[in-house]
C-alpha cells in the first residue's frame, strides 16, 4: 500500500463523535488518518496552511465535517485539487439540513463529494475515501472488495435467520 493518507478536518471538536465513524472505517482498511480541528471562518490561514502542508506530505483525500454554515469542505476544495468529501454534521435548529445545503452547493469547477448528514455520512465518507485511494492501489482495492463481500454475506445471514424465524 502506498504511503498516502487521508486528512480529516472538522470545524469543532464536538464533531468528533460523528467523524469517529470515518476514522474507524479508514483504520479498518489500514489507511493512515490525520485529524485536525480548524475553521473556514475563524482560522482560515491555519486551514490553508494545514491543507497545503498535508497535500505536500502525500495526502490523497480530504474529508471535512462541519455543521451549520458548513463552509469547511468548500474552503478546502478551493485550496486543493485533491478529492474533498464533505460530511454535513447534524446539529443546530435544522438538524444538519443547512449543513447539507452549504456542503453540496458548490460552484462549477470546485467539486465537493457530499455524503449523507451525520454518522451514516461519516461512515460513507470513510468508504468513499478508501475507494478513491484504491483506484491506484491494488492491495487496498482487494480489501475494499472483500469488505463489500463481507457486508453482502452479513445481509444474507440476517435474511436466512429471519426466514428460519418466520418458518418456525
Amino acid at each position: 500500500m502506498s504511503n498516502r493518507f487521508v486528512s480529516i478536518l472538522m470545524g469543532s471538536d464536538s464533531d468528533l463523535p460523528i467523524v469517529q465513524n470515518a476514522i474507524d472505517v479508514l483504520k479498518d482498511f489500514g489507511i493512515r488518518v490525520e485529524v485536525k480541528v480548524t475553521s473556514a471562518h475563524r482560522t482560515p490561514e491555519d486551514t490553508h496552511n494545514f491543507v497545503t502542508d498535508a497535500e505536500n506530505r502525500g495526502c490523497g483525500v480530504f474529508i471535512c465535517a462541519a455543521g451549520l454554515a458548513a463552509h469547511l469542505a468548500g474552503a478546502v476544495a478551493a485550496i486543493t485539487t485533491k478529492p474533498v468529501i464533505g460530511i454535513p454534521v447534524d446539529c443546530g435548529p435544522l438538524n444538519g439540513v443547512d449543513a447539507l445545503y452549504s456542503t453540496v452547493m458548490m460552484p462549477g469547477g470546485i467539486p465537493v463529494a457530499t455524503v449523507a448528514i451525520g454518522k451514516a455520512g461519516a461512515k460513507n465518507a470513510g468508504f468513499l475515501a478508501a475507494q478513491i485511494l484504491a483506484v491506484s492501489d491494488e492491495e487496498l482495492s482487494a480489501r475494499v472488495k472483500e469488505q463489500r463481500r463481507e457486508a453482502a454475506d452479513a445481509v444474507r445471514a440476517k435474511d436466512k435467520a429471519l426466514q428460519a424465524k418466520l418458518a418456525g
